[in-house]
């Protein structure tokens, strides 16, 4: 149930007040029932989204408000290699709640475990997993391992008895009828056992007849699926099918008229990461049996699956909601008979400014009026990062109000340029945290920190040369926008754009490559990155000029940069080197800054003109094109507030160019016209139309 130390999800109510519900017959947050939405069939929910959008924190809700109040089980199948491991679990938790125990499914579970060959290790574990199963079930008592010690005396007993050795290798499926016999003859009754085999013996009656001769006690349909599922390939797939039927059988038999007549709640499964190999495999399998024309009893399972990224390709007739579709009903209904048909894609979907301003409503001091805003544009509202961010932000604060040293910002009014200063409650900064959680591999986000810096696909590979990045790869720079395709973190990676094409992303990723430079003097340092890509870029000729700038002005070396566009801005005429200069400018202005121990942030003061005195020796066109250039640069930092003040000069700059040029006076006072506007509101810069 639920409890106050719970932590609250966001922007999730549809999912968890409104469908679950619907689909259980039970509510969320209260002891109350529900109205099913669907009387039989019933959709496979599957949530979708990237890292860090909250797939396991709805699960994991929902494993909190449902368990002890209806047959509930939580797998996290990426920790399990086979679609059988992951029966176990669901079998494991379910068991408890339902009234029939896994009669159909228990005993081809135990044969493909008890005639597992291989190593030492390996029948080990596969006896550890028939021990759970029969404490599950309720069928043994004591612990794991007692029990375990209990079958496997038992099985190698029969197998001396039957004169196969002690060795516990013994041939001709010899193993598996003994673990089999062991099974029927003490779990079972005779009665009740007859059924079980025939429903195998129906499934592989006609396979092999004959091959090995008759099994005792006509165990040769479950033999026969253990031996399939151990040959692998195309074998083990058909084994597969028949143990998730089974599961979805008994669980359709375990509810009884009463139940079904009173409504009582229905059983629920979680499973998270179904993007894994057998996690995938296991939604297919359900789809599958849930597709089959006839008449056959539908099962009672409502399954929960994550999954990340987007659905899979395959599924082009599954039902697409998004969460306010949820509120009322989900309009699903099966239109045909593929599997796919059976899926309700739900994306998890960003989290609002209104969200994030409720994640800091518990705020020990008052907070900036505009951190809120500037949190939801830094993250996009994606909920780890508001998360993780919103949790430094109430620590800082509670921090400074107990006047406690922390890492980080100083004690006091926290800004918006200071988000990506702050550190967790453990002292990590968060971009490290973040970056951790996003990107799992270590050695992969390694590679992407410095990488991020560079403008395309040939810099990154440049750069990856010159930093020596190591590797089996021939090419690292492939190899990171490969590992961000498998992560979903985009489909493809143009080669014309950054490796990190996720604005969050990479804001992290270039954070991070700031608070680790290694100094002026080190390979991987800001300046000296920087410097290579600049060198880089100017090699490639003309058309590289603007990235040239940008990673000169990231060095922080503004007078070069302001000379060039000064230069450029008195020799050019035609309107069209117009448009090519303000694109240049505006870019060039994108660059990041530099780490503060290498440079003092004076951007804001100096487009105000406050350092004029700077600068006698230059012109006035050089002194404008110098405030306006560090005008943009600040208010193109994702964290800077967008002072009225500050937008507004950038449009009177661009209008006193504009009456000093002979030819590029209208296109200038476009922009002059459009620029302030776009700013105020953290918009692209639109290039004016000729």
């Amino acid at each position: 149930m639920h409890t106050s130390e719970a932590p609250r999800l966001y922007a999730r109510d549809p999912l968890l007040h409104s469908l679950v519900p619907r689909l259980t017959g039970l509510a969320y947050a209260e002891r109350a029932r529900v109205p099913w939405e669907y009387d039989k069939d019933l959709p496979l929910v599957l949530l979708t989204g990237r890292h860090g959008m909250g797939r396991s924190a709805v699960l994991a809700a929902l494993e909190r408000h449902y368990t002890g109040r209806l047959p509930l089980a939580l797998v996290d199948t990426a920790a399990s290699d086979l679609v059988v491991e992951l029966l176990e679990e669901l079998v494991r938790f379910l068991a408890p709640g339902l009234g029939r125990r896994f009669p159909l499914l228990l005993p081809g579970l135990i044969a493909v475990f008890g005639g597992h060959g291989g190593t030492a290790d390996e029948r080990a574990r596969a006896t550890a997993r028939i021990a759970r199963l029969l404490i599950a079930c309720h069928l043994e008592n004591g612990t794991e391992t007692d029990v375990a010690q209990r079958w496997t005396g038992r099985v190698r007993q029969r197998l001396e008895e039957a004169g196969a050795g002690g060795d516990f290798r013994p041939g001709a499926h010899a193993v598996t009828y003994a673990v089999l016999a062991e099974y029927f003859e003490r779990y079972t009754r005779s009665r009740s056992a007859a059924p079980l085999r025939q429903w195998y013996q129906e499934r592989y009656a006609e396979s092999e007849a004959g091959a090995a001769g008759a099994a005792p006690d006509g165990h040769d349909g479950l033999a026969r699926l253990a031996d399939w599922f151990h040959r692998g390939g195309d074998y083990r797939h058909a084994a597969e099918q028949t143990l998730v039927h089974a599961f979805l059988e008994d669980i359709a038999t375990s509810r009884s008229k009463w139940q079904r007549l009173n409504r009582d709640p229905r059983p629920l499964a979680l499973l998270d990461n179904t993007h894994s190999p057998a996690g995938a495999r296991l939604v297919d399998l359900v789809l599958e049996y849930r597709a089959r024309p006839g008449t056959a009893p539908h099962d009672p399972l409502v399954v929960v699956a994550t999954r990340l990224g987007d659905a899979p390709p395959e599924a082009a007739d599954a039902t697409h909601r998004e969460l306010p579709d949820l509120v009322a009903s989900t309009r699903w209904r099966r239109t045909g008979h593929t599997p796919s048909a059976g899926l309700l894609v739900v994306p998890l979907t960003p989290l609002s400014r209104d969200d994030v301003l409720l994640m800091l409503d518990a705020a020990s001091a008052p907070l900036h009026p505009y951190l809120a805003s500037a949190l939801h544009t830094l993250t996009g509202g994606h909920p780890l990062a508001s998360s993780v961010l919103c949790e430094a932000v109430l620590e800082h604060t509670r921090a400074s109000a107990s006047h406690e040293e922390r890492p980080g910002p100083p004690a006091g009014p926290l800004g918006p340029r200071n988000l990506l200063e702050l550190t967790t409650s453990d002292g990590l900064p968060v971009t490290a945290a973040l970056l951790e959680r996003l990107l799992p591999s270590p050695h992969q986000r390694a590679r992407l920190v410095p990488l991020s810096l560079a403008r395309d696909s040939t810099a990154a590979q440049a750069l990856a040369a010159h930093l020596r990045l190591e590797g089996p790869e021939q090419l690292p720079a492939n190899a990171a926008a490969d590992y961000l395709e498998a992560e979903q973190w985009q489909h493809d990676t143009p080669q014309d754009r950054p490796l990190a094409a996720d604005p969050l992303l990479n804001t992290l990723l270039v954070h991070e490559a700031r608070r680790t430079s290694q100094g002026t003097d080190s390979r991987r340092g800001w300046q000296e990155i920087h410097g290579f890509l600049r060198r880089h870029h100017t090699t490639r000729g003309e058309e590289s000029e603007a990235d040239a700038l940008r990673h000169t002005l990231a060095a922080g070396d503004a007078k070069t940069v302001v000379a060039a566009l000064s230069e450029e801005f008195q020799s050019e005429q035609d309107r069209q080197s117009a448009l090519r200069w303000l694109n240049c400018l505006w870019y060039a202005a994108t660059a990041p800054a530099p780490p503060a121990a290498d440079w003092d942030d004076e951007r804001a003061a100096m487009a105000a003109g406050a350092y004029d005195d700077r600068y006698h020796d230059i012109d006035e066109i050089d002194r404008c094109i110098n405030r306006l250039l560090h005008g943009l640069w600040y208010l193109s930092d994702a964290l800077a507030e967008p002072e009225a003040d500050l937008c507004d000069d950038i449009g009177a700059e661009l209008a006193f160019l504009s009456l000093r040029h002979q030819t590029w006076r209208g296109v200038l006072s476009q922009a002059a016209r459009t620029w302030p506007a776009a700013a105020r509101d953290k918009r692209p810069l639109p290039l004016p139309e000729l």
